[in-house]
């Protein structure tokens, strides 16, 4: 079978919602027209494999050697590919035969006989998230270039999803309503002692340092990461009562006790063996009455759509190329762990379709400075990072992975936890928060700060 026809008669059937054009300029309009504003495009013959028996690595592969192109509206694209039911199985039964025939003629003839690895595949030594090979991971994404951050990042580099109180709201807003959420989900008083485990680029230091008055600590295994959060605090003044240290969260000295601790899209590099850990460690830096607020994504399907996060070992397409070593662990799993190191369970808040609008603005921006990113990490990166980034939005969209921020207490010996209001309103209600916190700076400028 040439390509061509194996081309038009794996597009062939009454499901398909997108239309493709071949290389030759031929399009095959959907069967049942959706409104997608895209075309999936297949540039080059050899594109037409990918969907024989298809593969996560298979169609990710000829994504990033550029064979295969989302034109257009890549969410959307993904989406409908989500719910096309595939090839009719007598083409596709075919079409494997003929594929791999001539993938047999190939090997003999001392060709490569499909796709090989990804150049920039992460290929990590050492055991599983011990702490050498995760400083590895977390450099090899993080460290990869803060000038490519910037070009999709809000200002501030918040590298976790935003809270959009409405449809329209901007990426900069949602991000400032996040990082005040978390320190009012903290119940974060001037003075008080904050860990901020994965800081980042520093965006909640500076927050809560400059906004709440809070002694901060951040802590990130990133080079790029540690040098642009010190820069901050020194511009800020607030380098003297808060600092940023390049530490694993394993190492803190058992003696440091803070109020309140934030871990904002840093468990899923943890790994689920390592979440009893995970939490004994946070429980213990804690004192009696403190709040942990722990933000993290989680796979909610048995199984994850095409070019998935892939939790657990091996991975998928991003953990494989975008974030080596993830898993998102789910929701029962996190807080079974969480309670079994000691921690009361206050609340639990999916933020799912924030995700979602999140990545779909960070696509934009990053579309929308193409040039640029090619230029600063190459192409075929480039082609990576916006599959992931339209991916990861279909899958929340499609709800096959969430994102939850998890209030955890270490209760007192009276089972007391404190700063817990008695309803969420106040995390919400702007005057209300505001009352509460004059009140608190006015009680502590009374009886001389700390």
């Amino acid at each position: 079978m040439d390509p061509l026809a194996l081309a038009v008669a794996l597009f062939r059937g009454s499901t398909r919602s997108f239309p493709v054009r071949l290389w030759n300029g031929t399009v095959l309009p959907p069967a049942q027209p959706a409104g997608v504003a895209g075309t999936v495009v297949l540039a080059r013959p050899e594109a037409a494999e990918a969907f024989v028996l298809p593969t996560e690595r298979s169609l990710s592969e000829s994504i990033l050697d550029g064979a295969l192109e989302l034109e257009g509206d890549a969410v959307g694209l993904l989406l409908a590919a989500a719910r096309w039911s595939g090839p009719e199985p007598r083409t596709m039964a075919r079409a494997a035969l003929a594929v791999a025939a001539r993938r047999a003629l190939a090997r003999v003839g001392g060709g490569r006989g499909g796709p090989g690895p990804e150049a920039a595949e992460a290929h990590l030594s050492g055991r599983t998230h011990s702490e050498d090979r995760d400083r590895v991971a977390v450099q090899r994404h993080y460290d990869l270039s803060d000038d490519f951050y910037r070009l999709f990042l809000d200002r501030r580099l918040v590298y976790s999803c935003g809270l959009f109180a409405e449809e329209d709201d901007g990426l900069e807003e949602a991000q400032e309503r996040k990082l005040e959420l978390v320190c009012r989900k903290l119940g974060l008083a001037r003075g008080e002692r904050l860990l901020d485990v994965g800081c980042g680029w520093g965006a909640l230091v500076e927050h809560a340092a400059r906004v709440h008055g809070a002694d901060v600590m951040g802590i990130t295994l990133s080079a790029n990461q540690l040098a642009e959060a010190r820069r901050r605090l020194a511009a800020q003044g607030s380098s003297e009562r808060s600092a940023v240290l390049a530490l694993d969260y394993r190492r803190l000295p058992r003696g440091e006790v803070f109020d309140k601790i934030a871990s904002v899209g840093m468990m899923e590099h943890v790994g689920r063996d390592r979440l009893p850990g995970y939490f004994r460690a946070l429980h213990r830096l804690l004192r009696p009455g403190g709040l942990l607020v722990n933000h993290a994504i989680a796979d909610v399907a048995a199984r994850g759509p095409t070019f998935s996060w892939a939790s657990r070992r091996g991975g998928g397409f991003i953990a494989s190329q975008i974030f080596p070593d993830s898993d998102l662990v789910p929701l029962p799993i996190v807080l079974r762990a969480a309670e079994r190191a000691g921690f009361e369970v206050r609340d639990v808040e999916s933020l799912r379709e924030h995700y979602d609008q999140t990545l779909v603005a960070w696509l934009g921006r990053l579309e929308a400075r193409w040039a640029e990113a090619v230029r600063l990490i190459g192409s075929r990166r480039a082609r990576a990072y916006r599959l992931y980034l339209a991916s990861s939005a279909a899958a929340f969209r499609l709800g096959r992975l969430g994102i939850f921020q998890t209030l955890l207490a270490r209760r007192t010996a009276a089972g007391q936890a404190e700063g817990v209001p008695r309803w969420r309103g106040e995390w919400y209600t702007a005057p209300a928060v505001r009352r509460r916190r004059e009140a608190e700076l006015e009680a502590s400028a009374g009886a001389g700060g700390r």
